[in-house]
Order: structure tokens, then C-alpha cells, then sequence
């Protein structure tokens, strides 16, 4: 299995950002799908996660109202759109897959991670 995340980048407080994720090497259709992020000095910090073949998803409170998680299923792909971003948005975001469901948090049940990407938010 392998993930290639990008769309990472600098912007400023209240900008908009879009990763995406590609999956392959697998049959993901019964994979859940997400990203976590790790922040300068912090540990890796669960943000959201969908299942490929369903719509339902789940976030970290943090994220909640601001951050949307969205599939294409067809594309093994998945999208987190980021709005309203704030400086402690910032840190390497990174893209996980796993078989079974999304609400799990723990980085040591997700066995699998693509590189990272660099989300920097600047106040």
C-alpha cells in the first residue's frame, strides 16, 4: 500500500487549503481513509477519517465545522478541504489508511502513512 498526499503550503490566517491523498497497491474498498497531523515539538494528532465505501466521517474536535473530509471512491482518493485555517493548524500533515473504521485515533492502529505534507499557516 502506498499514499501520495500533497497540496500542502504556506498561507495566512483565514486561508483555504486542499490535500489530497492517492491510494494504491491494494483493494481499498473496504479501507478507511483520513489524515493526521503533527505539529512542531507535539506528537501526531488524529484531524478526520472516512470510509471509502461510505460517506460518514470523523473529526477532532478542533476541526469540526472548519475541515472536510471527501472521497472518490473510483480514484482511491481522498480530499480534506481546510478553511478558515489558524497558525496552530500548522504542522506536517500526513495521510493514513487502514481496513475497518474510521473513529480511531490512536497513530498505532493506522498502519499506513504516506510522507507528509507541509501545512504552514502564518498570523
Amino acid at each position: 500500500v502506498q499514499l501520495q498526499a500533497s497540496g500542502g503550503g504556506l498561507v495566512q490566517t483565514g486561508d483555504s487549503l486542499r490535500l489530497s491523498c492517492v491510494a494504491s497497491g491494494g483493494d481499498f474498498s473496504s479501507y478507511a481513509m483520513g489524515w493526521f497531523r503533527q505539529a512542531p515539538g507535539k506528537e501526531r494528532q488524529f484531524v478526520t477519517a472516512m470510509k471509502l465505501s461510505r460517506g460518514s466521517a470523523d473529526y477532532a474536535d478542533s476541526v469540526k465545522g472548519r475541515f472536510t473530509i471527501s472521497r472518490n471512491s473510483a480514484k482511491n482518493t481522498v480530499y480534506l478541504q481546510m478553511n478558515s485555517l489558524k497558525p496552530e493548524d500548522t504542522g506536517v500533515y500526513y495521510c493514513v489508511a487502514r481496513t475497518g473504521g474510521v473513529a480511531d485515533g490512536r497513530v498505532q492502529n493506522w498502519p499506513y502513512w504516506g510522507q507528509g505534507t507541509q501545512v504552514t499557516v502564518s498570523s
